[in-house]
């Protein structure tokens, strides 16, 4: 018989905690929180968790009040206190996982720190990983020692787009030759839910001493409705530059999909871009812009919600039931 499970969430993730927890059909159990000068602070579940399952929310994207750091260092303190308070398990759900892009070394000396916030997460007694959508996912696997699942929200990405009423001819675009296989996967999405042909293009990029170029792009994208995709949106940068090169290239118009966005800014920059036409992100990381930021005020933003996703995987693995129809074409609802 699988032991009881029970849902927490650290307080800065509580509003994609509680949705997770509504997904689920479970409430979030409660944490006394508790900050004291210098910085230091206690974190206490107010119930037995004792012989329970226990699936923690967290993402580690920072905010103004939560430094990444900090957000990761909770995490821990959380874990260890579950442990020592006699749980008997501890599956983490990690929707944007920090340090998830330093995951090899490209210059002599340099940090491998992927690896690094897995050790501490073992180190810790997480029992089971959960990523959505790592920028390696096959470094995430690697890294760790534990059990991970790696989820990705393309499949809620081509329902998006799949009932939009585009009429052009269809192009998933890479930004770079890394997220080849991203964009094919949303290219089989897509055709699976259309019923017809959905080209693919990719932008060569460059980098040189940390500055990044993009070059040609190969595919044909003339006269198609372009969709960019990447995992993540930080400043902007690489998005704005495939959906430019896309439109040199004779795209009738440019959306972008990253499923993390953890700066507001990057947001903001590609709604400030003429290029692109729609911008579509997911609530990874916990949090959304501000309402009042240009991103939002431009009409271009779109937010999908992985609740729907995250609940339907907690649900399964406190039944003891098969995850995998989770990695293919789960069911979603729409959009905020």
């Amino acid at each position: 018989m699988a032991p009881a499970a029970v849902l927490l969430a650290l307080q800065e993730s509580g509003l994609l905690g509680a949705a997770v927890a509504r997904e689920a059909g479970m409430a979030l159990l409660p944490i006394e929180a508790r900050r004291f000068e210098g910085g230091e602070f206690k974190l206490r579940p107010l119930q037995s968790v004792r012989g329970r399952a226990t699936f923690i929310v967290q993402s580690l994207a920072a905010s103004p009040a939560v430094p990444v750091c900090e957000r990761l260092v909770r995490l821990l303190f959380l874990l260890q206190g579950l442990h020592d308070a006699g749980a008997h398990s501890a599956t983490v759900l990690v929707p944007y996982l920090a340090f998830a892009r330093k995951e090899r070394r490209t210059q002599r000396r340099d940090p491998v720190s992927a690896r690094y916030v897995a050790q501490l997460l073992e180190a810790a007694h997480a029992d089971v990983v959960i990523g959505l959508d790592v920028h390696n996912p096959a470094a995430f696997d690697n890294a760790f020692r534990v059990p991970t699942v790696h989820l990705t929200a393309i499949p809620m990405m081509a329902a998006y787009f799949a009932d939009r009423p585009l009429s052009t001819p269809l192009a998933v675009v890479s930004p770079d030759v890394g997220g080849i296989k991203r964009a094919q996967l949303l290219r089989e999405q897509l055709v699976a839910r259309l019923g017809r042909d959905v080209e693919l293009a990719f932008v060569i990029k460059r980098r040189a001493q940390d500055v990044v170029s993009s070059g040609s792009l190969l595919g044909e994208v003339a006269g198609c409705t372009a969709i960019v995709l990447d995992d993540l949106c930080a400043t902007g940068g690489t998005l704005i530059r495939a959906a430019e090169a896309s439109r040199r290239a004779g795209a009738a118009s440019v959306y972008v999909a990253a499923t993390h966005a953890p700066q507001p800014s990057g947001l903001e920059a590609l709604a400030a871009t003429a290029a692109i036409a729609g911008i579509v992100v997911t609530d990874s990381v916990g949090f959304e812009a501000p309402p009042d930021g240009a991103a939002r005020a431009s009409g271009k933003l779109v937010t999908l919600s992985v609740a729907p996703l995250l609940g339907q995987l907690v649900q399964r693995m406190a039944a003891g039931a098969p995850v995998a129809p989770l990695l293919e074409g789960w069911p979603v609802r729409g959009g905020q």
